[in-house]
């Protein structure tokens, strides 16, 4: 990949009105900010255990594209998040090439692959991780494990902890995560445990506004550690893990 696509602290992406080179992140429109996860404290001061991504990403969220989606797009972003993070560091050469794809484009997969009807091009019909799993399979080749967490403190705690210790370890890519009562689509980009609980790595793609930096973004709650105890003990959870580790 070019070298140039990792060095800078945010990127412009190119979404394809200049018909260059299809796909190619650029210095070209829209700023996003990158690598908004580093340098943020440990949550805990001697964490039995501590994993992260690894790898670049850019941080997409509400409205960076010029759409105005608040209300309904927050999986989106986060797919577009994931698959920033699949570009840079694990695509196959003919997709590194790919961009994050838009939110049109991601509506019109779904529509072509049969998994959503006509009416569901131009809508504002929401995605979860199901959708985002078709996505990044049809987009970069990328089969994603989906894990179903039935909710409370205990599966919290315990299954969907280690599952993402596990899975940082192996593939190193975010995960997106969403629920049924708590529907907020997050992108989990870490998970730190002590020995009272553990903490999750959360970005939030429900920011909206003008470009922000990557600490005014840590400052203003956007990118935390969030206990896994303030999560809504009685919702279930859906994870979806990107397989990259062969890739």
């Amino acid at each position: 990949m070019d070298k140039r696509l990792v060095t800078a602290g945010s990127e412009e992406i190119d979404w394809g009105g200049s018909r260059a080179e299809e796909g190619k992140i650029m210095k070209k429109n829209k700023t996003l900010s990158k690598n908004v996860h580093t340098d943020l404290p440990n949550p805990l001061s001697d964490p039995v255990k501590c994993t992260l991504i690894k790898g670049d990403c850019l941080y997409f969220h509400y409205g960076c594209d010029g759409q105005d989606d608040r209300g309904w797009g927050c999986g989106y972003r986060t797919i577009q998040t994931m698959a920033s993070w699949l570009c840079y560091n694990c695509s196959p050469p003919k997709y590194q090439n790919r961009p994050p794809p838009s939110l049109p484009e991601i509506q019109q997969a779904l529509v072509s692959m049969g998994d959503k009807p006509g009416s569901f091009s131009g809508s504002r019909e929401w995605v979860g991780t199901f959708e985002a799993s078709l996505v990044l399979d049809c987009f970069y080749d990328v089969p994603c494990k989906l894990v179903h967490i039935r909710g409370g403190a205990a599966e919290l705690e315990q299954v969907a902890v280690e599952e993402l210790h596990q899975h940082f370890e192996k593939h190193g890519s975010p995960v997106m995560m969403g629920g049924d009562r708590d529907n907020s689509s997050k992108g989990i980009f870490g998970v730190c445990t002590g020995d009272k609980g553990s903490y999750l790595l959360v970005v939030d793609p429900h920011y909206y506004g003008c470009h922000l930096e990557k600490a005014e973004l840590q400052r203003q709650g956007w990118v935390a550690w969030k206990r896994v105890s303030s999560l809504d003990q009685t919702s279930f959870y859906n994870l979806c893990m990107p397989q990259t580790a062969k890739k």
